[in-house]
Order: structure tokens, then C-alpha cells, then sequence
């Protein structure tokens, strides 16, 4: 197969980088600066970012805005680099302007980056440095996925030593979840506040509700506890955490299935299940937990519904037909009662892909649903004719509901670039040196797309997919190159499985 000499498949598109990059500086106060600059941007991206080009526009901006958005976010603190939350300090934040609560989204996005190291060190000041010194809990000041974004990172950026260093502490940290949060019977509860969800219609900030986050969570974290250890060849921890696992399976689909409304719900601390439809319950999917049937299928019927999730500006966090939607907002600085939130509609659309890649049963799912939400979810990312990400919008009118509040401006609480390199395009990282891309790119949707500079495994991918021939004068199809070697070719967009040479 074809050379692509001096890795110029990779390289290709940093003058469409540099476009975006000066756009979005010329746009931007730089009101606070971090570790990369603005006049640094272009450059750290050019190195350490993957490229991405295709017909669509609006997905192709957003994808350079949230890479130029979430560097913004990387700092340099004396204990090791972090990534933050908010770009302004906020009092509810630990050392740094530390906040737990999106970390797992930070480490999905921030595992494209060619230098591993910025996260590993945001891993490990989460498990060891978080909490020192502090007056109250940090890391745990909100749910977690960690465990399984550690794994998930893993995939991409290979290291066992580094998993083996870390795996005392992430073991030490999920049993001290089981004492704080665990219930007799094997659920875990939280507070809507503590999963950075408060003032939910479900939820509370003081009962003891077992919400479908941290009990999906959990499940995830413990099937990557399995995966870890059995991976470091400790049999009996990864035969403990399995058993974990498949019990929370279990207790997830027998308490919080509500088979009157088809849909993952809320079991209220005083007994019973919420009877109300919420965003969180599409989060099972986010972990492949659910099992693979037509009846669990079924809640994603929602997501088509207008008096269901499905807004004029995006996908709601609350079921529009409920009688107090959008009623908290007065008094609060949070509402999770309908109003849209990127960190939801990127949990939504991670476990509508993964619907549609690991199960067979789909319902009325398909790539055009994932395809026309995601779009929207890149146009909702506006104010006053601007690129932005904020903390929260109105579902008719997509007015960010902070306003001018500086705080919200760059709003480092969910995934974007993620949803494109391993869902939209597709590609499923794996422990083994097989390269297995799996687009959900609606069929003849676009001719042609490129995602190139992407390191995986310690090797250089570029995708293309060039239905004439004539966008990159390479072939006509779908080509795969490893480090400028050509290791696949083929006439249509498809899922493969490809070795790596």
C-alpha cells in the first residue's frame, strides 16, 4: 500500500487551524490566561491536537472552538497540571479553582491530546492531592466517573506502569464511595447537588435519593476496575470488582426501570420511583449497562418526542410534558429541570453511540438521529452570533441563562471534540494492536471528511474518506494511514477492524 511521505497526511490541515485559531482570538478578551495563551494556541494545537475537516461547517468550527476553548482550561498549579472547570475562580472550588464534577468529561476530551502527561497529572492530583489541606471533601464533593475515564484514557495512550502505580489508589477510593454512599441494599444514593445536577425535578439536596448517575457511575467505574486489574494480572481484585459490577447491573435494572414509562427513573429515599422522566436516565448507556433488548431500547423513543426531550435548541434535561419543567430557575443559580446542559446533552449522545456501536437493539435509533442531535448540540454553541459555551440554555430560544456572568464564559463541563474523534467518526480504542473504526456518519450524508494527526497506541492515524477521489487525489473510498503508511482501503464507510503494523 502507499507511503504518504513526511507524515504530509497528518499535517495537512494546520492552515484551516490557524483560520479558526486567530478567529477565535480576535474574538476573545483573554480575561484570564493560562498555562497556553492565546498567541500560543496555534502552535500547541498544531502539535498536540488532532485535525478534523468535513462538509459540515457547524460541526467543523465547533471542533476547533472546544480544542481552542478547552486549552484554555489547562494550568500549571505546584502540584502538577489540571484542567479546570470554570475559567474564572469560584468560591465552591479546592485548590487551583479544582472542581471534581466534570473531570471524567476532561479526561474523555483531554485523551486526544498527544502529551499524556497533562492528565496523569490531573489524575493523580484527584487521588492524591485534592483533598490536602483542604476544610472539606473535594474530590468527592461530587459524583465521579474517574475509574472509568482512567481506563478509557488508558485505551488511548497505552501505559501499564502508570495503571499499576495508581491502582492501590483508585481501589482505596471506590470502597471509600461504598462507605459514604451505599445503601444495605447495594444502590448508592446522592444528593442532585452532589452530581452537579441540583434543583432537578427528581432530585434533592438533602435525601438520599438513588439516582441513575452515581449507580451507572459506579458500574462503570467497577467493570474498569475489572478490566485494570485483570489487565495487571491481579485475578482475585478483577474477580471482586465483576462481582461489583454485575450486582449493580442488576440492582439498576430491577429498581430504577419504571416499566409503566419505559425509562431508567429516580428511587426516592421515602420509597418508590420519581414517575418522571429525566436525561439522567439515558446515563446507564454511557457504561453499556443496560442489557441488550427491545424493552430498554424503547426509553430512547423519547429523544424524538417533542413532549419528550426533543426542544427547538437541543435535547432537555427533564421530559417536556412534566407539569413543573422549568419552574425551579427563580432563586437558584442552577436549573436541571429542563433547561438544556452541554454536560448531559455530551453524556446523551455518548450513550446513544454507544447504542447504536455495542447493542443490536436500536428501537427507533439510528445514525441519523445521532447525526442531526449532535449538529444541533454544535449549534447550540452561540451567543450573539458568536462561538460560545456556557453552563446552561434556554430550550426554545437557546439563550444562555447566566447571561453575561463571566464565570460562564468557556464553560469546561463537557465533551465536544470526543463525540466526534470516537463517535461520529468513530474510532474505538482497544487494548489490543487492532485499529477498529466504527463511523456513525449517515449513509451519503457527506463525500468526504479527514481526521488526521491522532495518536493512538504511540502512532500517528489518519482517516480519509474521499467518496470521488478527487478531495485529496488519493483514492477513491475509505483509506487508513499509521504513520503515513497506508494500512487499509476500502469502497465504502464502514466499520473495521484493522492490524496495526
Amino acid at each position: 500500500m502507499a507511503t504518504v511521505t513526511g507524515f504530509a497526511q497528518q499535517k495537512a490541515n494546520t492552515g484551516q487551524l490557524k483560520k479558526y485559531v486567530e478567529y477565535f482570538n480576535s474574538i476573545d478578551t483573554e480575561a484570564v490566561k493560562n498555562y497556553i495563551s492565546n498567541a500560543q494556541a496555534f502552535e500547541f494545537l498544531a502539535d498536540q491536537a488532532p485535525l478534523f475537516e468535513c462538509p459540515d461547517s457547524v460541526l467543523e468550527q465547533n471542533y476547533y472552538y472546544r480544542l481552542w476553548s478547552f486549552r484554555k482550561h489547562l494550568v500549571k498549579s505546584p502540584e502538577g497540571f489540571i484542567f479546570t472547570e470554570f475559567i474564572e475562580p469560584v468560591k465552591h472550588a479546592g485548590k487551583y479553582n479544582s472542581i471534581s464534577c466534570a473531570s471524567g468529561h476532561h479526561i474523555y476530551e483531554g485523551r486526544w491530546f498527544k502529551d499524556n502527561s497533562y492528565l496523569k497529572d490531573y489524575i493523580k492530583f484527584w487521588l492524591y492531592k485534592a483533598d490536602v489541606g483542604q476544610s472539606k471533601q473535594r474530590f468527592h464533593q461530587f459524583s465521579s466517573w474517574i475509574d472509568d475515564a482512567v481506563y478509557q484514557n488508558f485505551l488511548v495512550k497505552p501505559d501499564q506502569a502508570f495503571l499499576k502505580e495508581i491502582l492501590p489508589a483508585l481501589d482505596a477510593d471506590y470502597t471509600k464511595w461504598e462507605t459514604e454512599r451505599q445503601r444495605k441494599d447495594g444502590l448508592f444514593w446522592q444528593n442532585d447537588v452532589k452530581d452537579g445536577m441540583e434543583e432537578s425535578v427528581s432530585g434533592s439536596r438533602r435525601d438520599q435519593n438513588q439516582r441513575p448517575t452515581i449507580n451507572s457511575y459506579m458500574y462503570g467505574n467497577a467493570m474498569a476496575l475489572h478490566k485494570i486489574a485483570a489487565l495487571l494480572g491481579d485475578q482475585a481484585l478483577a474477580d471482586q470488582y465483576q462481582a461489583k459490577a454485575m450486582t449493580l447491573k442488576k440492582l439498576v435494572q430491577d429498581s430504577l426501570w419504571n416499566a409503566k414509562s419505559m425509562f431508567f427513573e429516580t428511587r426516592k429515599a421515602k420509597g418508590g420511583l420519581a414517575n418522571v422522566r429525566e436525561a439522567i436516565g439515558f446515563t446507564p448507556w454511557d457504561f453499556n449497562l443496560p442489557n441488550d433488548n427491545a424493552t430498554y431500547a424503547k426509553a430512547w423513543d423519547q429523544l424524538l418526542d417533542t413532549a419528550g426531550f426533543k426542544a427547538p435548541w437541543g435535547l432537555t434535561t427533564a421530559e417536556r410534558r412534566e407539569p413543573t419543567f422549568r419552574t425551579r430557575g427563580s432563586g437558584h443559580s442552577c436549573e436541571w429541570d429542563g433547561a438544556l446542559w452541554p454536560f448531559a446533552s455530551s453524556q446523551t449522545l455518548k450513550g446513544l453511540s454507544n447504542l447504536l456501536t455495542n447493542y443490536k437493539k436500536h428501537g427507533k435509533m439510528n445514525a441519523d438521529v445521532f447525526y442531526q442531535e449532535l449538529h444541533q448540540y454544535a449549534a447550540s454553541h452561540v451567543k450573539n452570533g458568536r462561538p460560545y459555551i456556557g453552563e446552561y440554555q434556554d430550550e426554545k430560544t437557546g439563550e444562555w441563562l447566566k447571561g453575561d456572568n463571566p464565570r460562564s464564559s468557556f464553560y469546561n463541563h463537557s465533551t465536544f471534540c470526543d463525540l466526534i474523534i470516537n463517535d461520529l467518526i468513530g474510532i474505538k480504542p482497544r487494548q489490543d494492536n487492532v485499529l477498529e473504526v466504527y463511523p456513525l456518519i449517515p449513509k451519503n450524508k457527506w463525500d468526504w471528511f479527514k481526521l488526521d494527526n491522532v495518536t493512538y497506541h504511540d502512532q500517528l492515524v489518519t482517516l480519509i474518506w474521499d467518496k470521488t477521489g478527487k478531495k485529496y487525489n488519493s483514492g477513491k473510498g475509505f483509506s487508513v494511514y499509521v504513520n503515513g503508511k497506508q494500512i487499509h482501503q476500502s469502497k465504502t464507510l464502514k466499520h473495521i477492524e484493522v492490524l496495526m503494523k
